[in-house]
């Protein structure tokens, strides 16, 4: 890019617009302070020359902990042979994590506020890694469970700290499209990663390495947290919202809890329902707390906002029917197709390199150009698209003809999604709020891929049952039927995440009135800070 873009008295640094430390570094000289210096005296520091080593830093955590959602799932069936995990139970080394992670986050980003998100970080970092190797040298079931619930928890504390870290660093437009640009692909495309990496290492090495592979992983971003990574101290004096912990907290777990249960149990279980509806009371008890609480753990006007809350709502039904797309697919390349554990892994990467595009090479460079609801509703469509040709996927279904297409659209719809999710949800929130808000994000990320998992495989078993039972006339041809039946459950429950996915866009287009970055003063996300 030129320079002749910036005619604000922008630093040079802005105006360039380069990825070169050197050049992005460069202190703006004959301007006087009140000549708009965008680090102003109450503002943060001059920008860290070393703040795009940083991002790399906070992305390769990132990485890890929405890798390490989907990593597992390959490996399960060896590890359910090897500990000797009964079918009923083998869910929980899923849900374990995805229930821990979505439950505590809000906890988690509030302790980010308080305590400083460089120390939680780092906290965050070095727990995941001890409950890795717990999990890789897991002796029985239980052991395996208990490891994966505290990587989930740990999790719950590391992502909020490294989005809130990411927005802070980050502050002109022009580098926050990139920065988010890197962010939103790695969230985006870490699930799919997931599965390529977890074949490889299931099938080379052994499925422990799934779990220890994040050893070494958090070591480098450790040490480069110490290193690169600066953060203003926590505040002093403050106190968590105790009540408000229970209650919000309390009432994920449940919601989470209720849908993991759903599709063992059915929907009519009472325990299904009591979950849900305690669920249900005890969110609605937390609402009306932190309307009363003198420190609430949630502050209620970042969800009254109405651009943050269409983020919020978009981003979960986005992952409702991503996840549910994901374990659709993988059991149709395994089970119907007969495809190895590496061969499904690497039939994912079409949607990983899309989703990449989607958000580096279209979103980044058009976020600053169009307001952010032009980005996600478009996402939202073209997603819904590859749903669309899912719905027509057979026992034989050709991959390069009929799977290909529908990856591609799904992954640039993703693309087009998640970064201006991330950055409209964090962009303007005061620093002591930045952590809560960027849990806040990520909670509605797994808690809809929690939701859409549960919700979406009861749909597809009902049907597929359904379906067996009105075609099975012929015993000889029952193998046949069995397997037609499979697919037809996958088709219905996707013609239901196509819904869920264009819902998502009409939230998106009605909700998201944000204008694009370059629209308001360079400084607005710090005035907010200061005042």
């Amino acid at each position: 890019m030129n320079s002749q873009g910036g005619r604000k008295s922008l630093p040079d640094a802005i105006r360039t617009d380069s990825w070169s430390s050197e050049r992005v570094s460069v202190t703006p000289t004959g301007e006087s302070p009140a000549g708009g210096s965008p680090r102003s005296a109450g503002g943060p520091p001059d920008a860290d020359p070393r703040r795009w080593w940083g991002l790399v830093v906070i992305a390769l955590a990132q990485l890890m902990v929405v890798l390490d959602a989907t990593i597992v799932n390959i490996a399960l069936p060896s590890a359910q042979s090897d500990l000797g995990m009964s079918d009923g139970n083998r869910q929980w080394v899923i849900t374990a994590y995805t229930l821990a992670f979505g439950g505590l986050l809000l906890l988690g980003g509030r302790i980010a506020d308080l305590v400083g998100r460089k120390r939680t970080f780092i906290f965050g970092l070095i727990g995941f890694a001890a409950a890795s190797a717990l999990g890789g040298a897991a002796t029985g079931p239980g052991m395996l469970f208990g490891a994966r619930a505290l990587q989930g928890a740990f999790a719950a504390v590391l992502a909020p700290s490294a989005l809130s870290l990411l927005t802070t660093t980050f502050t002109d437009p022009k580098e926050r499209g990139k920065a988010f640009g890197i962010y939103g692909a790695l969230a985006g495309s870490g699930s799919a990663i997931g599965f390529i990496v977890g074949g490889l290492l299931t099938e080379y090495l052994d499925w422990r390495w799934c779990l220890y592979v994040n050893i070494p992983i958090a070591v480098v971003a450790v040490a480069g947290a110490f290193a690169l990574l600066h953060d203003r101290p926590g505040h002093e004096g403050a106190r968590l919202d105790v009540p408000g912990v229970l209650l919000g907290c309390g009432g994920l777990v449940a919601i989470v809890y209720g849908f993991s249960e759903a599709e063992p149990r059915g929907w009519s279980d009472p325990l299904v329902l009591a979950l849900l509806g305690g669920g249900v009371v005890l969110l609605a008890a937390f609402v009306w707390w932190q309307n009363r609480a003198p420190m609430p753990l949630l502050p209620l006007h970042i969800v009254k906002d109405r651009n943050r809350a269409g983020c919020f709502l978009t981003m979960a039904l986005a992952t409702i029917g991503m996840f549910g797309l994901f374990l659709f697919m993988t059991y149709y390349l395994q089970v119907v197709l007969a495809y190895s554990p590496v061969k499904t892994g690497l039939a994912f990467l079409p949607l990983t390199a899309a989703i990449i595009t989607g958000s580096t090479q279209i979103s980044a460079r058009l976020m600053n150009r169009v307001p952010p609801r032009f980005l996600m509703v478009p996402g939202m469509i073209l997603a819904a698209g590859g749903m669309v040709i899912l719905t027509q996927m057979t026992v034989d279904s050709s991959y390069a003809t009929e799977i290909l297409p529908a990856l591609l659209l799904m992954g640039l719809g993703m693309g087009l999604t998640f970064m201006p999710v991330f950055a409209t949800a964090t962009a303007g929130v005061a620093p002591q709020d930045s952590g809560v808000t960027s849990a806040t994000v990520n909670t509605s990320q797994q808690v809809g891929g929690s939701i859409g998992t549960a919700l979406l495989n009861t749909i597809a078993t009902t049907s597929s049952a359904t379906y067996i039972t009105a075609h099975l006339h012929n015993p000889a041809q029952r193998a046949l039927i069995a397997k037609e039946g499979v697919v037809h459950g996958y088709t219905v429950a996707i013609w239901c995440a196509a819904g869920i996915m264009l819902l998502g866009g009409l939230v998106a287009g009605l909700l998201v009135t944000a204008k694009p970055p370059k629209h308001a003063p360079t400084e607005a996300p710090m005035s907010e800070a200061v005042a």
